[in-house]
């Protein structure tokens, strides 16, 4: 049986109650910078699939690339926690923020290389070592921000933290497209060369971040030597939540790394790259809103106060957006009253939420295969909004209950974004041979399964769940 060591580790505010505020908006920078970078992928896909004359499974290895990195440095991480002891419980949550913030920085800085000797498989290289880094400040910052509060409101702290997220890939798509395929795209150089000076700026931001977290100081919540041990794997519900991530993660990559094609089909919208990416911002921009959404429905807030925010919320960005170039039009304000009635269906469990929600992820999806033109078009652009609290629940329901072993659950959680290496070229390779509309059977098959995990998965082996995971 594992055993802790340390003191500070019976000091979980889920266990006391207490909250950080101040170190939950720190992190929150984090969750930010890595929305912003991870989007960039999907600007990167078109761009090395038109400068290398690639075909769909072959721009998809970015992806692969920089998500089966997830599933490398987790499997590491797991396999040291397992024959040595937990990792984190021993160099500290703020530790682990900054091993993996200059792992990243190191991945970006060979975009300049990758880009001046104009190869495609150094990119994937480079993609890899971003990839390593952020396996481990997912590692570490998504367990800590389920800890610094009461365990109840678990999921929705990880959804405030997610907005944030969130926030990052919403502007992420608007300054990528303008940076990528216009600002630095010189006529007559080769593609590849407007991506240089983005992800060496990364670089510097990520080193810079790095030098920030080592100085400052965070409380040691939760933190204490674990002897070793795959105690994780005792919990069904947490073996079931790695598949759930799997599916979450692949399914809402799929369709990301897919919409600027999608929409560029004369059958759907005939939209150029640069205006496509427009509306990428959009897919991105309604998990914004939702998460933000979703942090208030799932919160302790007075009934009243839920029910204004769930309205101010969608409408704000409905007006908000235009102003920042991302286009909203009438045709999305059915998509953001659905969205504020599920939530009412939802009643504030994590649960039932995700089964909702997912649940109608299927029938957009099968509405899109089904259809062409602009209801196509509308069906995939407002999946951003139901997908938005997939991660977040995920995680808290499969993090609930299980202890001193939040972070060897958090590593095989973080692992199963493998989802997003391998179901972005399984579509791709579908897209090749049926054409892409059929290939969304990928991400329409994934969140059959997620929803499966809000409505029962996430309660097998569970004896005492708690009402919130209900």
């Amino acid at each position: 049986m594992a055993t802790i060591t340390s003191t500070t580790a019976n000091s979980t505010s889920g266990n006391n109650g207490q909250s950080y505020r101040g170190p939950f908006a720190i992190m929150t920078v984090l969750f930010f910078m890595w929305g912003f970078m991870t989007v960039f992928n999907d600007i990167l896909i078109p761009r090395f699939k038109e400068a290398f004359t690639l075909n769909y499974f072959q721009a998809m290895l970015v992806q692969f690339a920089f998500f089966g990195a997830y599933f490398v440095g987790s499997l590491i991480y797991f396999a040291i926690s397992v024959t040595t002891g937990d990792p984190i419980a021993r160099i500290g949550y703020k530790n682990g923020v900054v091993i993996g913030l200059l792992i990243a920085a190191a991945g970006s800085a060979l975009f300049l290389p990758a880009a001046s000797l104009v190869s495609y498989p150094l990119f994937l290289v480079a993609l890899f070592i971003v990839g390593l880094g952020f396996a481990m400040l997912q590692i570490a910052a998504n367990p800590y921000v389920t800890i610094l509060g009461p365990e109840r409101t678990a999921s929705s702290r990880l959804n405030l933290a997610q907005a944030f997220n969130s926030f990052g890939t919403t502007i992420g798509p608007l300054i990528g497209g303008y940076l990528i395929f216009q600002y630095f795209a010189r006529s007559g150089a080769h593609g590849t060369d407007s991506v240089k000076v983005p992800y060496l700026a990364f670089s510097l931001i990520f080193l810079l971040l790095a030098v920030i977290f080592f100085f400052i100081k965070l409380p040691q919540v939760g933190e204490g030597k674990i002897e070793p041990g795959a105690g994780a794997l005792q919990h069904p519900h947490v073996i079931l939540g790695v598949l759930a991530i799997f599916m979450y993660v692949g399914g809402e990559v799929s369709i990301g790394s897919s919409i600027i094609n999608f929409l560029g089909q004369k059958s759907v919208a005939g939209l150029s790259a640069l205006d496509a990416s427009k509306y990428v911002s959009l897919f991105w921009g309604g998990m914004l809103i939702g998460r933000f959404m979703g942090s208030v429905e799932l919160s302790e807030m007075k009934t009243r106060n839920k029910q204004l925010l769930l309205v101010a919320l969608p409408v704000a960005g409905y007006f908000v957006y235009p102003l920042a170039g991302i286009p909203t039009e009438p045709k999305y304000l059915p998509l953001l009253a659905l969205c504020w009635l599920l939530f009412q269906f939802g009643r504030a469990l994590a649960g039932r939420t995700l089964f909702i929600f997912s649940g109608t992820i299927v029938l957009l999806l099968l509405l899109a295969m089904i259809q062409g033109g602009p209801l196509a078009m509308w069906c995939i652009i407002g999946i951003g909004l139901f997908t938005s609290i997939g991660w977040s629940n995920i995680f808290s329901l499969a993090l609930d209950g299980t202890g001193v072993y939040k972070s060897q659950v958090s590593s095989l959680l973080v692992m199963a974004i493998l989802g997003g290496a391998l179901l972005p070229p399984l579509q791709g390779k579908i897209a090749d041979l049926a054409g892409l509309r059929i290939s969304y059977m990928v991400p329409l098959v994934a969140y059959g399964y997620v929803a499966f995990y809000g409505l029962i998965g996430h309660k097998v082996g569970r004896k005492n769940a708690l009402p919130a995971a209900a």
